[in-house]
């Protein structure tokens, strides 16, 4: 234990005894040393033991820890030593002890304010509150191997250290070697994985992963890599990484013997606390989560033609009533033509992306986003569109279809004008007034009859005076 303290433990020690406590770390360890070979007193001891707990404070139980118990429960401090100052930290959740957060910074710790100790009120942090993780759509969990813990300010420097201990189960490490899988590029990976996870220590609704400042982690003494910084958005904002789990499998012991050591290194922050947690998960790829999500079946049409009729109704206080509605049949993310065509219910619109290829996308990197109306569309909010489902089958010949007033529909045939009349479609853009395609198909029945040279687009941006300037022949089109 001696071994393990800094400076600040070591000199508070040493005043404990009443020795000299000047000097570099090596002769403050030497003395220390020295006094325990001299036969301390018990209270020594126990000061000895206070100091390495508030040293490291949080300690996961795991069954290995258990027959300890037993031998510790034996070494409790006595009233006598209790009255006398001496901390006892009593396991009241699971085995962990009182945060340290809560005593007064070691180095102003001495035998003069050693009996203020015993005053302080009861944590104002447990160590396990009741946060819950917002669950990940591309893993499944199978269980807590740390549950949510706090990491709460243990002194007042600015750098604080947390350690944690798991161990696994003969049947969880079976199941991580049974899952390990030869990926493309002869890379081997594990399905099912051990995840460390962190978030702001809240209670109020399932958290999304938050990763401390500074965050350093070392899981069994080697440097854990953690997801690289995110460009800062704007100058002097401090760089953040992005929002995901952390895969630790390939740093674990997979061994049901042998614990597995984590130490979190962080920059404290006033009034934030954060919180760590360890699952057994399996991870699950956009293929399976698209079989899910056909497995929840397929929403019913009219769902889609009521939204139609809902947005085609006329508004009494709109001059202009909307008579028809234009969708297209393309993936606004792939640009290809639908093939599971979906949405999120919580969307507003009727236009469709497809399924597989936002999944796959989100596999890349989870944003969860409406690519139609940048809305949040999260996994399980996602339909297949049945209505969607009955045109894309029905009508292969066309990337767009108009609906009308009482919810049918009608494909709007491929345009063969020339490229530059297609300027003109800018008007008409998705779910616009079909009306507007008038102006298109007039001109071209004008511009067949008039000949290739005599066809014009007009700029509607040019000042009314230029029209004057324009000969007669060129105005007929519109």
């Amino acid at each position: 234990m001696v071994m393990s303290f800094r400076v600040s433990e070591l000199q508070v020690l040493l005043g404990f005894a009443g020795r000299n406590k000047s000097g570099r770390k090596h002769e403050l360890l030497t003395k220390a040393l020295q006094l325990l070979k001299s036969g301390c007193s018990p209270a020594v001891q126990m000061k000895i033991k206070e100091l390495y707990r508030r040293r490291f404070p949080r300690k996961i139980l795991t069954p290995s820890d258990l027959p300890m118990l037993h031998v510790q429960a034996g070494q409790l401090p006595s009233a006598a030593a209790l009255a006398q100052g001496t901390v006892c930290h009593l396991p009241y959740d699971h085995g962990a002890a009182v945060p340290a957060a809560l005593l007064p910074p070691v180095p102003a710790l001495g035998p003069k304010h050693e009996a203020d100790i015993q005053h302080l009120s009861p944590p104002i942090h447990p160590v396990h509150p009741d946060v819950k993780m917002k669950r990940l759509p591309f893993y499944d969990v199978y269980d807590e191997l740390i549950k949510p813990t706090t990491l709460a300010s243990t002194s007042s420097q600015r750098f604080e250290e947390a350690h944690f201990t798991f161990a696994l189960t003969p049947q969880q490490v079976q199941q991580i070697l049974t899952s390990r899988d030869i990926l493309p590029g002869a890379k081997c990976d594990y399905t099912i994985q051990v995840q460390l996870r962190f978030c702001l220590c809240e209670t109020s609704c399932p958290q999304e992963d938050y990763f401390p400042p500074n965050l350093f982690v070392k899981v069994n003494g080697k440097l854990c890599p953690l997801p690289g910084y995110l460009p800062p958005t704007k100058n002097g904002a401090e760089p953040k990484r992005p929002s995901r789990p952390v895969n630790i499998t390939p740093l674990a012991r997979l061994s049901a013997t042998v614990p597995n050591t984590i130490v979190v290194n962080w920059s404290s922050e006033f009034g934030r606390n954060y919180s760590l947690s360890v699952y057994l998960v399996k991870q699950l790829t956009s293929v399976m989560l698209l079989q899910k999500l056909r497995a929840k079946g397929i929403r019913n049409p009219d769902h889609s033609r009521a939204l139609i009729k809902e947005k085609l109704t006329a508004d009494p206080d709109s001059e202009i009533a909307t008579t028809s509605l234009r969708v297209s049949l393309m993936c606004p993310l792939g640009k290809m033509r639908l093939t599971v065509p979906c949405r999120a219910v919580t969307c507003t619109h009727l236009q469709c992306f497809d399924a597989a290829l936002y999944l796959q996308m989100n596999e890349k990197k989870p944003t969860w986003t409406c690519p139609v109306c940048d809305k949040k569309a999260p996994y399980d909010t996602l339909i297949i569109d049945g209505l969607f489902m009955d045109i894309l089958n029905s009508c292969t010949d066309c990337d767009e279809i108009q609906f009308m007033e009482d919810g049918s529909w009608c494909p709007m045939k491929p345009k063969k004008e020339n490229p530059e009349l297609c300027q003109t479609s800018a008007f008409s853009g998705i779910e616009g007034m079909g009306a507007v395609s008038l102006y298109t198909v007039s001109c071209e029945g004008k511009s067949s009859s008039e000949g290739r040279k005599k066809v014009e687009v007009i700029d509607l941006t040019l000042d009314s005076s230029s029209d004057e300037e324009e000969p007669p022949a060129k105005k007929q089109c519109p």
